[in-house]
């Protein structure tokens, strides 16, 4: 793959903001307490790996971690998988949250579809959680059992995080939209005491009842002995015919004492899924120590959430963005909310929230920056960001062409702040940090403690070049267990077979010279064409810059005389049919802007490209439908926001193996 050369710089930290930053505050901390002094990010970066004990100490220290039992020990085993942190200490993640806050200052800004706008201060937060407490007290919740909840991104959810976690009991969570099956395929894993729910919920414009589903949930989970049902959709509550259930009402009725029980470092907090695309979703368990010291670091040092600011992040309670989000009440910032679709009742609802708002950070996704430039979105057209500081994205890479749309529209003074990680250490180890320039296309550095390299074949690092996306030392962060999976096995499996003690992550990351990064998309959807690797995302950008397309899928599959055969799917703007004249563009753009063994065997029209909830395309289960694996083995359909999609692939395959 040819490296291009320096790309442009389309932002330089000004002055007042590298001084005023966390980051910055952090360093002269370090000078002042450590004794240590850094020519700028990329010297301290390389400190924070090298000096691992130290580095973790330091943040511990800096944000005045509080707990019983000596800290001393670090990282007492730096084995991976296995690595044991801070073996000597008893915590509280949610304790970290609601210490120094103020009764009056605003905790949570909130907004959805369903409901108007509003907020909740420190006081009122205290107050809904001590209750939530008391009443799973009540339900007989105690350390180590587990709180399922199929409830959207509102408050009450997160006040119910809160009061699971203060009891040591440990919280997991999945979006309203997810299907009982996939529910149930979660929660059954970890064989909750208590799920917490809505009645229903409202998205893009529709109302969508989830009665019934509860009751599949009910009949599907024996190990439920109390379901709480939180009028959402109705204003009366509603759960009749739930043999186990309250209302949220009832739950919350008696006030209580917020009290933290101080749990060992790697007691768990919650239980996070993988994409649940294939096969059962791994239940990865994340300690409330490793997300506390992870979160203090990366929302303060890298995200720079200060006093006053107000964080927002487009997500699902289904996604590890949630979570993320939630730990932004671990500093002095307040949060943003939304439940709704984000292009409900058109495209510039989140824009619109942003300016009554006044957010300081706008979190969301490279499809959705990408969304907003086809439908030609102008988001400071009769709106007010004045306030907006920075804007964040994740989930896929967001292409060059989508930084120059921030800019464009946001103006010059905005921070774009593009990040990569993953459910699996619920946080971004490449991303953003205010004291380094924003080059187009690049993600600024990586992460503070996170030793992130890119492997050739034989476990060489890379300077440069594309290769895997390794982490070569453990994070707190890192899962502490799989759910279900005693031994191991499962665990090792998925992350450490291919370099024995090193973290595979599964994505084609280029380090450059620069210390800055490119992630290229998942090594194991990678399109490799005679030995040239290039990841789908580059052939996306170049076929979504022809103005007829919008959505796109590419595979290559593989067949058995060691050849393949490389199909491109698009959707086409409302009206418009693939001809050969199109055709023909398509794979022009290709050639030019990728490479001309890249250059697609067959396109089709299709409807629409198969994505899970999350929105991230489903090219491997695709692929794997392609090459002959059943569909009810290759994808969840629970698990997708559109499931007929899929059927297209379905009938594709039969028609396949019939010519064959």
């Amino acid at each position: 793959m040819e490296i291009a050369s320096q790309p442009a710089v389309l932002w330089e930290p000004p002055r007042e903001l590298r001084e005023r930053s966390l980051m910055a505050r952090y360093m002269r901390w370090l000078a002042s307490e450590r004794g240590l002094s850094f020519d700028g990010y990329h010297e301290l970066w390389e400190w924070s790996v090298r000096e691992l004990d130290a580095f973790w100490a330091s943040i511990w220290d800096h944000f005045d971690v509080q707990a019983d039992g000596s800290r001393e020990v670090v990282l007492s085993d730096r084995s991976m998988p296995g690595a044991k942190w801070f073996p000597d200490v008893r915590l509280s993640y949610p304790e970290h949250v609601f210490r120094r806050k103020p009764d009056e200052r605003v905790a949570i800004l909130h907004a959805s579809e369903t409901r108007e706008r509003g907020q909740l201060t420190w006081a009122e937060l205290r107050d809904v959680t001590a209750r939530v407490r008391a009443g799973l007290v009540a339900a007989g919740v105690g350390r180590g059992d587990r709180v399922a909840a199929y409830m959207p991104n509102i408050p009450e959810t997160i006040a119910a995080f809160l009061a699971t976690a203060s009891l040591g009991a440990v919280w997991s969570s999945a979006a309203p939209e997810f299907g009982a099956r996939s529910v149930i395929d979660r929660f059954a894993q970890i064989e909750p005491k208590v799920l917490l729910a809505v009645d229903g919920y409202r998205y893009n414009g529709r109302d969508f009842d989830r009665l019934g589903t509860i009751a599949e949930l009910e009949r599907g989970m024996p190990s439920l002995e109390r379901i709480v049902v939180l009028p959402y959709l109705r204003a009366e509550p509603r759960h009749g015919g739930l043999a186990k259930a309250i209302s949220w009402e009832e739950l919350t009725a008696e006030p209580g004492p917020l009290e933290f029980e101080r749990v060992p470092f790697d007691h768990p907090l919650w239980v996070l899924y993988s994409s649940g695309t294939t096969g059962l979703p791994k239940a990865i368990v994340q300690g409330q120590g490793g997300i506390l010291l992870e979160h203090l670091k990366k929302l303060n040092l890298h995200v720079d959430a200060r006093a006053g600011d107000r964080l927002f992040w487009f997500t699902t309670t289904g996604w590890m963005m949630w979570n993320f989000l939630v730990s932004g009440l671990l500093g002095d910032a307040a949060i943003v909310l939304y439940d709704g679709s984000p292009g409900f009742p058109d495209m510039g609802v989140l824009w619109d929230l942003a300016a009554r708002t006044r957010m300081t950070c706008f979190g969301t996704s490279a499809g959705y920056i990408a969304a907003c430039m086809k439908a030609g979105v102008e988001p400071g057209a009769g709106r007010d960001l004045s306030a907006l500081r920075s804007v964040g994205s994740t989930g896929s890479p967001l292409s060059p062409e989508g930084f120059d749309w921030v800019y464009e529209h946001l103006g010059r003074d905005t921070w774009l702040f593009s990040t990569s990680g993953g459910t699996d250490v619920c946080t971004a180890f490449v991303g953003g940090t205010p004291l380094l320039p924003v080059y187009r296309g690049e993600l600024q550095a990586r992460a503070l403690g996170a030793d992130v390299q890119a492997f050739d074949p034989d476990g060489r690092p890379l300077v440069d070049e594309v290769g895997e996306l390794v982490i070569t030392q453990p994070m707190p962060s890192m899962p502490v267990c799989f759910w279900g999976d005693p031994d191991g096995s499962r665990y090792r499996a998925s992350y450490f077979d291919t370099y024995p003690g090193v973290w595979r992550h599964g994505d084609w990351i280029e380090i450059t010279s620069r210390g800055t990064a490119i992630i290229y998309g998942r090594s194991d959807s990678t399109i490799n064409r005679g030995g040239v690797r290039m990841g789908t995302s580059e052939i996306y950008r170049a076929v979504l810059a022809l103005d007829e397309v919008i959505d796109a899928l590419v595979v290559d599959v593989g067949r058995k005389d060691g050849s393949s055969w490389m199909p491109l799917f698009v959707v086409l703007r409302e009206g418009l049919a693939l001809d050969d004249e199109l055709r023909a563009r398509i794979k022009a753009r290709i050639r030019d802007d990728c490479s001309p063994r890249h250059v697609p065997d067959d396109i089709s029209q299709i409807a629409e490209v198969p994505r899970t909830l999350s929105g991230k395309v489903l090219e491997v289960p695709v692929k794997r439908i392609l090459m002959g694996t059943p569909p009810e083995q290759a994808a969840s359909r629970d698990s997708l926001a559109n499931p007929a999609a899929l059927d297209h692939f379905v009938r594709l395959a039969r028609s396949r193996r019939s010519r064959a």
